[in-house]
């Protein structure tokens, strides 16, 4: 569409708006001369306060609505009102139900068809012609979605929600009808029921004790804990598939808020905008967008005289890609609010002298123009931040109400205008070729792409680009959609700024708030190809997801699986439940690569359906080498977990493990401790954790540490610590993930430095970010990756084997490329990386210690180096 049609549209938008401003003009002086509307419904039509039903104000002091009772309210709700739905969406993690409840006017409830209808158009008018567009913004109505306590120790959201739907049933004034006419609003309730309950039944387990008010002591999601919010891009949670239906491509709100927490002694409450930097390709009106709903959120607080209000400080515009960061590149103005918590629900009382800042644009605490009314200080409670929260979430519906037509206006221009820009800028597409060392882990980005609503093609013929011809059956994204920005940032190259925002006056790095990268095809090892010009080749729209049914093709000698595949431990794991003996190649044959796996027989009805269910292909073998194979052993696995809230990289790994069928313990201080931890497993995983965690070597002063009861009070302590030695010395394995690596070189007394251990962050700084590396892929413990490729460092030991007699006992497996290493994120200091080693085993005793110092399976999303834990324990 060129300027002139665009203006032609806005014209014609402005001339209807103008009517109707008229009609509403004169019916508001109708309404001036009548009776004033009733602040509340009539009798007959009386909905149920929440402080009846739950029998306490909510954000009282000491008290916590739990879960199952807050879904009794929300279907109570449904039967008193018509203006209220509740869809339960499926069970959680835990099999609790995860909600969604819509809250508008009974006409607009009665329609929600049509209303999202004509959302999909406005916010994907590539096929809709230009002059249909101001018909469609007319009829629409503005869609807005708020999510709640997300983390679950961020109590204030949830415990406010029902307040927030109770006001809205209730309430018949002017506002409450002008957004119930105009805003279909969408609300979850909690976005982690699992964790809500976990913490209510802690909390109150605590209560009336000198524990009361103390963090729970393990995770409160059963894999992510705090890093639930952590995966709006890869949609490994159960939890972030029902939000992605949600946001994605359902109903594609125009704004989207998620309501936080934060720590106690700083502002009371922080709103949007973000702060610098900010991440690029999103459409510049956002941003404009996010200052505008943060305004209004700021006036109507100060309105209700709620001080220490803070914007535009403290969150930065790049942040990592959960839900309020990522929503921006679907054209969705994510928000976030972050209030100071109290003890959970046990009030708490700071003195003004307590109070800090030194954050993001934020450098001391006292007034500033972002900053105008700072709070002073005294008693802070959960019914504080329940109110703030309230006022925060209401001024969004009432800006979205009053604005309706100006929202959906900008929802159309942004979409239009990325497209135009996919259409005209380089590149203009993304080809991921058919060809890949991993094509199942290709076909399961596609799939989670999809999931995030991005329009895909398959290539039914050779696709041809320039000089380079890809195979049939190739996958073509372009950027001439909605969602450019999205693509631009998952699967383009991504370099993090380094400039003002982001380093000290000293030039001291500014950590960013994640990552420095989240490109998803770099993580999980998938090649992707950069396009300036469409191909040419037959497309075909894929419209739902792929699954690959693997083929079952006997041979003379039995059966091969492709080594490269990760999903062929996944059936080598079900193969082996099965008692099927599997071998594995150590040298490339006519027929083999290094790393296959190998069936000589087993019952076909079992293949086919390991297969079926994996997608792996058991391709026929001709002959049988006589030599250069193994028996494969699947090794016992323990996972160490500790308590003190929980280690969020445990639960990941827990996670993956589960995912790919691959059976493990876990494995407690106690167990170690007992000396027995041999008769249990083989093989025992530390996840990434600093040396302190894992020993309990925590000062009894730390507050956060002293504040859990005994019980909870993790560590290996020096007895731990020598049984483990014992358990290694005696012929089991140590597998360090991450940090977890120097506290073996410390512990365990290794050959080895961490050659970026005290370097100062001026000289040496990676924040996140993917690197180029050389894999040693005739060591099986990278059987199956390619010669070269990318990895994931993240606060990564970078190993050095130290001149020592015993030299030979250390193999490097990884490591980093001599020049030229970074891909994407941010990388200073270059040289303390070249041809350093990134994973080292080493001989111990009879047994052996596994340094994998790069982050090899972080969040369960890093594909492409999976199998560097995989080959630890299938042998």
């Amino acid at each position: 569409m060129t300027s002139r049609q665009i203006n032609s549209t806005r014209q014609s938008f402005l001339d209807k708006n103008l009517f109707l401003s008229v009609f509403l003009a004169i019916l508001l002086l109708l309404l001036a001369v009548s009776p004033a509307f009733p602040t509340r419904a009539p009798a007959e039509d009386k909905i149920t306060p929440p402080e009846s039903f739950f029998g306490f104000q909510l954000g009282a002091d000491r008290k916590i609505a739990r879960w199952d009772k807050i879904v009794d309210y929300f279907t109570l709700l449904e039967k008193e009102s018509p203006r209220l739905k509740v869809v339960n969406l499926g069970p959680t993690t835990m099999g609790q139900p995860f909600l969604l409840v819509i809250i508008s006017s009974p006409d607009n409830l009665a329609n929600l068809e049509r209303i999202k209808e004509i959302n999909q158009k406005i916010t994907d008018p590539r096929q809709v012609p230009a002059e249909e567009i101001p018909e469609l913004i007319s009829q629409g109505k503005a869609i807005i979605c708020q999510s709640m306590s997300l983390h679950a120790t961020e109590i204030g959201g949830t415990q406010m929600a029902p307040e927030l739907a109770y006001d809205l049933l209730s309430r018949n004034d002017q506002e409450t009808k002008r957004i119930l006419d105009n805003v279909v609003f969408l609300l979850i309730p909690s976005f982690n029921p699992d964790g809500q309950i976990m913490v209510v039944d802690w909390y109150n387990q605590t209560l009336g004790t000198e524990y009361e008010g103390a963090p729970l002591p393990y995770l409160y999601h059963k894999y992510a804990g705090h890093d639930n919010n952590r995966d709006g891009d890869f949609l490994n949670l159960q939890e972030s598939i029902y939000a992605a239906r949600i946001l994605y491509q359902e109903w594609k709100p125009q704004a989207y808020v998620d309501h936080h927490h934060m720590g106690s002694y700083g502002p009371r409450l922080y709103i949007p905008p973000y702060c610098d930097p900010i991440r690029p390709y999103a459409d510049p009106l956002l941003w404009r967008e996010l200052s505008w709903f943060g305004s209004h959120m700021a006036y109507r607080l100060e309105e209700a005289g709620k001080t220490g209000i803070i914007n535009d400080a403290m969150f930065p515009g790049w942040g990592h890609f959960g839900w309020h960061w990522i929503t921006p590149f679907h054209n969705i103005v994510g928000m976030l609010t972050e209030s100071a918590s109290a003890q959970l629900a046990t009030p708490i009382f700071i003195h003004p002298d307590q109070l800090r800042a030194e954050s993001l644009q934020f450098p001391a605490y006292e007034a500033q123009s972002n900053f105008p009314h700072p709070w002073e200080g005294g008693w802070w409670r959960l019914r504080d931040i329940v109110e703030q929260q309230k006022i925060s979430a209401w001024a969004v519906l009432d800006l979205a109400a009053r604005h309706r037509e100006t929202l959906l206006y900008n929802a159309y221009l942004k979409a239009l205008r990325q497209s135009e820009r996919g259409a005209t800028e380089k590149p203009r597409a993304y080809v991921i070729p058919a060809e890949q060392n991993d094509r199942l882990t290709a076909i399961k980005m596609i799939n989670t792409l999809l999931q995030s609503g991005l329009e895909i093609h398959r290539a039914s013929t050779e696709l041809k680009a320039g000089s380079v011809i890809y195979p049939a059956g190739s996958f073509l994204i372009s950027l001439a959609q909605p969602k450019r920005g999205l693509i631009r940032n998952l699967l383009g190259r991504t370099l993090y700024p380094d400039n003002y925002w982001t380093r000290s006056r000293d030039g001291r790095p500014f950590r960013p708030y994640d990552l420095a990268t989240h490109t998803m095809a770099e993580f999980m090892g998938v090649r992707v190809d950069p396009l300036d010009e469409l191909p040419e080749a037959g497309l075909e729209i894929i419209t739902t997801p792929l699954k690959p049914a693997g083929q079952v093709r006997a041979g003379p000698a039995g059966y091969r699986l492709d080594g490269r595949l990760n999903d062929s431990f996944r059936a080598v794991s079900l193969l082996l439940d099965g008692k099927v003996q599997v071998l594995r190649a150590d040298k490339n044959t006519d027929e083999l690569q290094t790393g296959d796996f190998i069936v000589t027989e087993a019952a076909e009805r079992t293949l086919h359906s390991i297969a079926e269910k994996t997608g792996v292909d058991f391709l026929p073998l001709t002959s049988l080498p006589a030599e250069g194979l193994h028996k494969v052993r699947r090794l016992r696995v323990g996972l160490y977990q500790r308590y003190y809230g929980g280690n969020m990289e445990e639960g990941w790994t827990r996670l993956l493990l589960e995912k790919f069928e691959l059976p493990h313990l876990t494995i407690k201080d106690a167990d170690i401790k007992s000396g027995q931890l041999a008769k249990k497993i083989d093989l025992l995983i530390l996840p990434h954790d600093s040396t302190a965690m894992i020993m309990g070597e925590i000062r009894e002063s730390s507050r956060r540490f002293a504040s859990y009861p005994p019980e909870y009070r993790s560590g290996l302590g020096q007895d731990g610590l020598e049984k483990l030695k014992d358990f290694v010395n005696r012929g089991g394995i140590l597998v360090c993930l991450g940090a977890a690596g120097n506290f073996a070189i410390e512990k365990f007394r290794l050959s080895l430095r961490n050659v970026v251990a005290e370097v100062d962050s001026r000289e040496f700084f990676c924040p996140g970010s993917t690197l180029k590396a050389v894999f040693d892929n005739l060591n099986p413990l990278a059987y199956g990756l390619p010669e070269k490729g990318l990895v994931l460092f993240s606060d990564s030991p970078v190993f050095e084997i130290l001149p020592a007699p015993n030299s030979e006992k250390y193999r490097v497996v990884v490591r980093y490329e001599e020049k030229e290493l970074l891909q994407s994120g941010w990388l200073i200091g270059e040289q303390y990386l070249s041809k350093k080693a990134a994973v080292v085993e080493a001989a111990y005793g009879q047994g052996q210690v596994i340094l994998i110092g790069l982050r090899a399976h972080h969040r369960a999303q890093t594909h492409g180096t999976f199998k560097l834990l995989f080959n630890t324990f299938i042998r």
